[in-house]
């Protein structure tokens, strides 16, 4: 099932998000609707808090940029074939490599880009669908993609990554966005 999207000024966005347990109610139900609804939304994560869930919970598949790629695009970026899977109560362990900037967008602030400064590594404990233990290093695009998702877990959004001047100058399309103002093809819930 497509679930709605949570829209930019809801309060969930903004809450950390609690670890859960392999009981979680309707787990592997949520994971099939939130890939889903990614796939539909042109995503390539979604966080459980982007669904109107406060749980450590997201999914993710640069995969699929890679497959999508052209042959003079393979060697941009160092992650390929990409990283398709779900994470659970993931936790950050370390971050390295230099920062390096890429235009962003996300699902829950439409319509909106800005160039993003993030480690080009990032090392997470984190259990799969079938609730195993995993520590994995990811770097390039989906360690970026990870990150991301991640600020969503810590009730952050990748505009609290700019300057405040630009925030400033994204007050009204954010406004907008928070008020329901905007047209998108995908189902999203509003604060208004």
């Amino acid at each position: 099932m497509i679930l709605p999207i949570v829209a930019y000024g809801s309060s969930v966005l903004r809450k950390i998000s609690s670890d859960i347990t392999a009981d979680y109610s309707g787990l592997s139900t949520l994971v099939e609707d939130m890939w889903e609804t990614m796939y539909r939304s042109n995503g390539v994560g979604i966080a459980a808090p982007q669904v109107n869930r406060d749980i450590r919970l997201f999914v993710m598949d640069t995969e699929q940029v890679f497959a999508n790629q052209e042959e003079d695009e393979k060697d941009i970026y160092p992650d390929g074939p990409g990283y398709k899977g779900v994470f659970i109560n993931a936790h950050i362990t370390a971050l390295a490599g230099e920062k390096w900037v890429y235009e962003e967008g996300c699902l829950s602030i439409p319509r909106i880009r800005e160039n993003i400064s993030r480690h080009q590594s990032v090392t997470l404990d984190f259990l799969d669908e079938n609730f195993k233990h995993q520590r994995r290093t990811f770097i390039g695009l989906t360690a970026r993609v990870i990150l991301h998702e991640y600020d969503h877990l810590e009730g952050k959004l990748f505009i609290d990554h700019i300057t405040p001047l630009k925030r400033t100058l994204l007050k009204r399309k954010l406004d907008d966005i928070t008020k329901g103002r905007i047209s998108i093809d995908y189902k999203m819930i509003f604060s208004k």
